[in-house]
C-alpha cells in the first residue's frame, strides 16, 4: 500500500531518515515496523512563521517494498538520419538536439561562441581586464547564458511540458537528484558547465553534431521555405527545418530576419538595475533571527510592488552570488548574477526592473526595443568611464537624489564607479525604483538600506524582440521549416522554459516530417 503525506520538520531533521520515519508513523497512525520505504516527492522551506520549517511531500509505502522503476532514454544512432540544424547551444538548443536523437532526427548545433574549456579563458579577460569577445562571453559559447547564469531550474511552465523530464536530464548529466525535489532547485554556476560538457557528449555519442565558432550569417529560403543557413559569411549547410535557438542577445539575428523581411515584432521587457546586500541581511530578514542555522541555505526572496500602472519587481534573486558582467558588444555595460551551488558568497543580489511597454518607446520599427535597450546599455558604458567599470549608487542616496560619497564592498569583480543612475536610466524607471524600494523595505525588514548597492543596467532580463510563431506548428508564419524558439523570440525565461520550449519544437519537427 501507497501513501502520500505531508509533514513539517525543523531545519537540523531534514536530513535524519529516522526522524522523518518517526513523522510519518505519527501522521499515517501507524506502528513504524509497517513503513519499509519512503520517498520524498517535493521539499519547501517555511518561513513565514518566527519558527522555520522544512516542509516535505512523501510518498510512503506500507507492508511492501516500492517497486524501482528504471527509466533509460534511448538515444539511438541518427548519424545517417535526417538533419535538423539547431542554431543556439543554450539549453533550447541542447535540449531540442536531445529531443531530435530521441525523435530518429540528426541534430547538427550551430553556435558561434566556443567550447566550456575555451569560453573559460574569455570570461577571465572580462572580469580582469575588461575586455569583450564579442564572440564568446557569458551569453556566447557551448550552453549559451545558462552555463553561467547560476543555474536556477524554478519555473511555472508546468502546462507547456514536462518539467521532470528536463530536471532527470540534469541528474543523469551530473546534477544532485535534490532538484527534483526542492521548491526552488538549483544547480550552481560552478557545476553547470560539466553538465553541459556531459550533455553534449551525449549528443556527440548519438551522431548528432556540435560546431564551435560558427555564425549563421544568413538564412537561405525559397518560395517561402527554408533550404539551409550560411554560416560565417561563406559556407552553406543545408536542411529542411532550423530550430533558432539563439538566445536574446543575439541582435544580428533580429537585424538579419528584418533585412529579409522576416516577420518580426518589438516586444516589451523589463529594465532595472542589480541590487546588492549582504547576504546576512537576508538572512536576518527572511529567518527571524540574529545568525543563520547552519542547516539553513542562503535566504531568498522575491518582490512585486505596482507603482501606479507599473510594475517594479526583482528578478533572478541570487542568494550568496556574484554580479556578473553579461555585454555581448563592445561599450555597452550589462550586469546579470549567479550563485555557485553552495551560495557561499557573502552577497545576496538580485535584477530589480521596472516595467518598459511598447508605449514607452514609440514608432513602428520592431528594432524600437532593442535599439532603446542597447542606448541604455552604451550610456552605462560611458557613466563607467570604460574597462567594463559599472555605475552605481548607494540605495538611499538613490532614492534621496544624493551622489554617493563612497560605495560598499561589492562583488562586482570589473569595478564600480559612484554616479547618479538617473543620468542613466529612463525617468519612468527612475521614479517607479525610488517609489517601490522603501515599499520593499517595509516587506523585508533591512531591505531599505545604504548598505544596499545599485549597479547598472540591468537591461537582458527577456527578448526586446519577438519572432512570431504558429501556436499549432511552431514555425514561422512566413517560413515553413523555421522555428523560432525560446528565450531570443519570445517564449521563455530561464533554463527549464527554455529547454521544455526546445523539446517542444524538436517534437514539431517530428509531426511535420
Amino acid at each position: 500500500m501507497q501513501k502520500d503525506l505531508e509533514i513539517t520538520l525543523l531545519p537540523h531533521q531534514v536530513e535524519q531518515p529516522e526522524i522523518i520515519k518517526a513523522k510519518l508513523a505519527e501522521g499515517l497512525s501507524i506502528q513504524e515496523n509497517r513503513i519499509k520505504s519512503f520517498e520524498v516527492l517535493k521539499r519547501s522551506i517555511d518561513a513565514r512563521s518566527r519558527k522555520v520549517i522544512f516542509r516535505l511531500q512523501v510518498k510512503v509505502f506500507i507492508d511492501e517494498e516500492p517497486h524501482l522503476e528504471i527509466q533509460v532514454v534511448n538515444y539511438q544512432n541518427v548519424s545517417n538520419a535526417k538533419p535538423v540544424l539547431i542554431i543556439g547551444a543554450g539549453p533550447a538548443g541542447l535540449f531540442a538536439a536531445l529531443q531530435c536523437i530521441e525523435n530518429g532526427l540528426k541534430p547538427i548545433i550551430i553556435e558561434r561562441g566556443k567550447d566550456v574549456k575555451q569560453r573559460r579563458r574569455d570570461l577571465a579577460a572580462i572580469n580582469k581586464q575588461g575586455l569583450v569577445n564579442t564572440e564568446s562571453n557569458y551569453c556566447y559559447g557551448e550552453g549559451g547564458a545558462g552555463t553561467y547564469s547560476d543555474g536556477k531550474l524554478y519555473t511555472r511552465s508546468n502546462k507547456r511540458g514536462d518539467i521532470n523530464k528536463v530536471l532527470q536530464v540534469f541528474v543523469d548529466h551530473g546534477a544532485e537528484k535534490d532538484i527534483i525535489i526542492d521548491a526552488r532547485p538549483h544547480i550552481g554556476t560552478n557545476k553547470l558547465p560539466h553538465i553541459i560538457t556531459s550533455i553534449k557528449e551525449t549528443i556527440l555519442n548519438a551522431g548528432g553534431e556540435v560546431m564551435f565558432d560558427t555564425q549563421m550569417t544568413d538564412i537561405i529560403t525559397e518560395f517561402g521555405k527554408v533550404k539551409g543557413i550560411e554560416i560565417n559569411f561563406e559556407d552553406k549547410l543545408f536542411a529542411d527545418h532550423i530550430i533558432l535557438a539563439t538566445g536574446h542577445s543575439a541582435r544580428d539575428v533580429y537585424e538579419l530576419l528584418h533585412k529579409k523581411n522576416i516577420l518580426i515584432e518589438a516586444k516589451p521587457f523589463a529594465l532595472g538595475v542589480r541590487i546588492e546586500h549582504p547576504q546576512e541581511i537576508i538572512d536576518a530578514a527572511q529567518y527571524h533571527c540574529d545568525i543563520r542555522s547552519e542547516f539553513l541555505p542562503p535566504a531568498y526572496y522575491s518582490l512585486v510592488e505596482q507603482v501606479g500602472a507599473r510594475g517594479v519587481f526583482s528578478f533572478c534573486m541570487c542568494p550568496g552570488g556574484i554580479i556578473a558582467p553579461c555585454a555581448t558588444g563592445e561599450n555597452e555595460i550589462v550586469v546579470n548574477g549567479w550563485s555557485p551551488s553552495k551560495r557561499n558568497n557573502p552577497f545576496a543580489n538580485s535584477g530589480t526592473v521596472v516595467q518598459v511597454t511598447l508605449d514607452d518607446v514609440l514608432g513602428y520599427d520592431p528594432l524600437r526595443m532593442l535599439n532603446f535597450q542597447s542606448e541604455i546599455e552604451k550610456l552605462a558604458f560611458e557613466a563607467g568611464g570604460g574597462n567594463l567599470v559599472a555605475p552605481a549608487q548607494r540605495m538611499m542616496d538613490f532614492v534621496n537624489n544624493k551622489l554617493s560619497i563612497d560605495l560598499p564592498k561589492n562583488s562586482y569583480l570589473p569595478g564600480t564607479k559612484s554616479v547618479m543612475l538617473d543620468n542613466i536610466l529612463p525617468e519612468f524607471v527612475s521614479k517607479s525604483l525610488k517609489a517601490a524600494l522603501p515599499l520593499f523595505g517595509k516587506k523585508i525588514r533591512g531591505y531599505y538600506t545604504n548598505e544596499a548597492i545599485l549597479v547598472g543596467v540591468e537591461s537582458r532580463t527577456s527578448s526586446p524582440v519577438r519572432i512570431p510563431r504558429d501556436k499549432e506548428t511552431f514555425q514561422h508564419p512566413q517560413i515553413k521549416g523555421l522555428y523560432p524558439c525560446a528565450e531570443g523570440a519570445g517564449y521563455a525565461g530561464g533554463i527549464v522554459s527554455a529547454a521544455i520550449d526546445g523539446i517542444n519544437c524538436a517534437n514539431a519537427i517530428l509531426k511535420a516530417t
